[in-house]
């Protein structure tokens, strides 16, 4: 069974900051690429950003690049997204997703999501 369990979603301010957890376990613990998806209402599922699970380079969007940094911590199986200056257009549910690769943006190439955390970014 593959299990992947989003947390660190809220509400806050524009400008504000939070900080997004995926820990993975059963197979999705063992899956080769992480990444971040959003979606919010009426628009298309968006990648945000993807880190291999065992070393390499991670890849970020061009619209969070600078704002958002995808890490992981192997020894807990899990990924972080650390949201910094914050937008009222980055409010979308959030999930998490791992696949076997190749490490990228499509979700084509993952097999595992998680049910998803809700950012929401208003003043």
């Amino acid at each position: 069974q593959a299990l992947l369990m989003e947390s660190g979603g809220g509400s806050v301010q524009p400008g504000g900051s939070l900080r997004l957890s995926c820990v993975a376990s059963g197979r999705a613990s063992r899956r080769a690429c992480v990444a971040w998806f959003r979606q919010s209402p009426g628009k298309e599922r968006e990648g945000v950003a993807e880190i291999p699970t065992e070393g390499g380079t991670s890849y970020h969007h061009h619209s969070v690049k600078g704002r958002f940094t995808i890490s992981r911590d192997s020894a807990k199986n899990t990924v972080y997204l650390e949201m910094n200056r914050l937008k009222p257009e980055d409010s979308a549910t959030y999930y998490c997703a791992a696949g076997d690769g190749p490490c990228g943006l499509s979700a084509v190439f993952y097999k595992d999501w998680g049910q998803g955390t809700q950012v929401t970014v208003t003043s």
